[in-house]
């Protein structure tokens, strides 16, 4: 299991929240998704079949587009 941390520079409100977690909870092997408005980061933890590649993907695709791993 892995789990990562990025930064999310559109996020902006708690829709947007919702929307990264509702989406990316939905990949398979996804375990958990948090999303955080105040910190722009989303933190999700995985097993296979999802893959980090998979992740970001998905992000972009949602407009939501990884800025690299947060700190």
């Amino acid at each position: 299991m892995f789990t990562v941390k990025y930064a999310i520079p559109n996020i902006s409100c708690g829709h947007c929240v919702k929307t990264i977690q509702t989406e990316v909870a939905e990949l398979p092997g996804v375990q958990s998704v948090q999303a955080d408005a105040a910190t722009r980061t989303a933190q999700i933890t995985f097993d296979a079949p999802a893959s980090e590649e998979q992740i970001l993907a998905l992000l972009a695709e949602i407009n939501y587009p990884a800025a690299g791993l947060a700190l």
